[in-house]
C-alpha cells in the first residue's frame, strides 16, 4: 500500500476542496489580468498556473507540518504555526514576485523591496489566509476525528462488556451445581415425587432466567431476588437445614435496575466456600439498602471465614467472582468494584452502585427468612 493510499479519505477530500477553491481564485484573477492589464501576454495565465501549483504543494506541506506539531503542547503549536505562517508568506510572496515582476525585467533589489512593501498592505492577506484556512481545516477535521474515536472506543467497551457478560453467564450455572441438583432430583423421585417436580420447576426457572439474561439488558432487582431465591431453594435440597438464607432488603430499591445475575456468583461462593465445608452449616445474609445516592449490596455468611481452604480475597481463580468485579467496574466505574472481607466469623462481599430511585423517606426494611420447605 502506497503512502497516498494510506491517507484517510477525509484528508484527501479536504485537500482537493482547498486546492479547487484556490484554483478558481487564481484562474479568475489571471483571466482578469490577461484581459484588462496585459491583453497580449499569455504568460500571465502560465504564471497563475505555476503559482497555483506552488500553493497546492504548500497546502500539502502545511497539513504535514500541522500533523507534526499536534503532538506537542498548545503553546508550542501556536509558536510553530506563527513561524510556519511567516515561512509560507515569504515563500509564496517570493514566487509571486518572480513570476509577476522578475520575469518582466524588474530584477533589482529595489524592485523586490518595493514589491514586498506593497504586500505589507491588505494584499498580503491572500497569502496569509492560505496558511490560516488550511490550519483551521486541519484542526476541525482532527476535532471530529477525535469525536469519532471516542465513539468507537465507547462502542468497543460496550462490545467487550457484552462479551464479558456472555462469558460470565455461560460460567455462572456451573456443571457442579447442575450435577448436584440432578442427583438431588434423582433421590427425590423415589421418595417425594411432588417435591422433585417443584425442584425441577425451580431449576427450569433458574436456567430460563440465565438464558434471558444473554440480552445484556438490565433487570429489576425484584426479579434478581426471585432468581436468587430459586437458586437457594435448590441448594437447600442438597444441604437441608444446614443452609439458611436471610434477605435484608429495603422496599425503596426493589425497582432499581441492575445487571442480570450480578449477585449469583457471590451467593454461590458463600455456599461453596463458607457453608458447605462447615459441619453444622450456617446462614447467608443478603443485605440491600440505600446509602446516600447509592445502593449498598452485601452478601455475608457465618461460615468458615478465613479458615476456609480458599479465601475470597480478590486472588481467587474463580471466573464468576472476577467477572462480577469487572462487570461492576465497567458499568459503574472503579468505585463499584467488590469489597471482600474475611474474618473468623465468615465472609462478607459488598459493593455500591448509583441509586436511580433515591427518595427522601424513612427507610422501611423487609426481613425475610428463606427456609421454605420444598
Amino acid at each position: 500500500m502506497t503512502i497516498i493510499e494510506r491517507i484517510p479519505k477525509i484528508w484527501k477530500t479536504a485537500y482537493l476542496l482547498i486546492c479547487s477553491w484556490y484554483a478558481f481564485n487564481y484562474l479568475l484573477s489571471s483571466l482578469i489580468e490577461w484581459q484588462i492589464f496585459k491583453p497580449y501576454t499569455t504568460d500571465v495565465l502560465w504564471n497563475g498556473l505555476y503559482l497555483l501549483e506552488a500553493v497546492c504543494i504548500g497546502i500539502a506541506l502545511i497539513f504535514v507540518y500541522a500533523h507534526f506539531l499536534v503532538r506537542y503542547r498548545i503553546p508550542i503549536q501556536i509558536i510553530g504555526h506563527v513561524a510556519g505562517l511567516l515561512v509560507h508568506f515569504l515563500a509564496i510572496s517570493f514566487l509571486s514576485y518572480y513570476f509577476n515582476d522578475y520575469l518582466d525585467g524588474l530584477v533589482y533589489f529595489d524592485n523586490w523591496k518595493d514589491y514586498m512593501l506593497e504586500l505589507l498592505s491588505w494584499d498580503a492577506m491572500r497569502y496569509y489566509d492560505q496558511y490560516l484556512i488550511t490550519v483551521a481545516v486541519f484542526y476541525i477535521i482532527r476535532y471530529f476525528e477525535s469525536l469519532q474515536s471516542e465513539e468507537k472506543a465507547k462502542s468497543g467497551l460496550e462490545i467487550q462488556n457484552r462479551e464479558m457478560q456472555i462469558s460470565l453467564l455461560k460460567s455462572q450455572i456451573n456443571p457442579h451445581f447442575l450435577f448436584n441438583t440432578l442427583n438431588s432430583i434423582s433421590t427425590l423421585v423415589g421418595s417425594d415425587k411432588d417435591r422433585a417436580r417443584r425442584v425441577i420447576g425451580r431449576l427450569s426457572d433458574v436456567f430460563r432466567y440465565a438464558l434471558e439474561s444473554h440480552s445484556g439488558q438490565m433487570v429489576r432487582l425484584s426479579d434478581e431476588l426471585e432468581f436468587i431465591g430459586n437458586y437457594i431453594r435448590i441448594q437447600q435440597v442438597r444441604f437441608g437445614e444446614r443452609l439458611r438464607y436471610i434477605e435484608d432488603v429495603s422496599e425503596m430499591v426493589t425497582k432499581q435496575e441492575i445487571p442480570p445475575m450480578i449477585l449469583q456468583p457471590l451467593v454461590e461462593n458463600a455456599v461453596k466456600y463458607g457453608i458447605a465445608p462447615k459441619d453444622d452449616g450456617g446462614t447467608i445474609t443478603l443485605t440491600i439498602r440505600p446509602i446516600g445516592e447509592g445502593i449498598y449490596f452485601r452478601v455475608s455468611d457465618d461460615g468458615l471465614g478465613i479458615n476456609a481452604k480458599k479465601v475470597l480475597d480478590g486472588k481467587s481463580t474463580g471466573v464468576g467472582l472476577k467477572n462480577t468485579d469487572k462487570r461492576l467496574q465497567s458499568i459503574y466505574g472503579k468505585t463499584a468494584g467488590l469489597q471482600v472481607k474475611a474474618t473468623e466469623e465468615g465472609y462478607s462481599v459488598s459493593f455500591t452502585i448509583p441509586n436511580k430511585w433515591v427518595k427522601q423517606e424513612d427507610d422501611q426494611l423487609i426481613i425475610l427468612e428463606k427456609n421454605v420447605s420444598i
